[in-house]
């Protein structure tokens, strides 16, 4: 649930400002992909998906390189959220609290994106912090 945006957030804010999205159910995934010359993520036995215990964020990070140490401070709490490993760190299970309250109250992805990008952005900054307070 939690990768269903945290993933286009990263994506949009690391790899493509450009990057559309596109939502279909989980059946079509392939088909779909396969017809636009998509790259799927978040779905299952995909590149950019769940393997292991490590979520389809993790996946973004590593196939683009992505080494900023606050988004893989980041990528920690994600994991926790989006994976059975809610206790990876304090953060997650609130993360994985607001990404379920904000679904309830969006009309569809695309309006859960606006809800949701300013709270990526947030946490984003604190995991920043939290990186430079360490280094201190």
């Amino acid at each position: 649930m939690v990768d269903r945006i945290a993933c286009p957030w990263l994506i949009r804010r690391f790899v493509d400002s450009e990057a559309e999205f596109i939502y279909v159910a989980a059946s079509q995934v392939m088909a779909r992909a396969k017809e636009l010359g998509a790259i799927p993520f978040d779905a299952k036995d995909v590149e950019l998906g769940h393997h292991g215990e490590r979520c389809s964020f993790d996946a973004i990070i590593e196939k683009y390189e992505l080494k900023d140490p606050a988004l893989l401070e980041m990528a920690k709490i994600i994991r926790g959220a989006d994976t059975p490993a809610k206790d990876l760190t304090p953060e997650s299970r609130g993360l994985e609290a607001f990404a379920r309250g904000f679904r309830i109250l969006s009309a569809n992805d695309f309006d859960n994106f606006q809800r949701q990008f300013p709270m990526y952005d947030a946490l984003y900054a604190y995991c920043a912090m939290k990186i430079a307070s360490a280094s201190k």
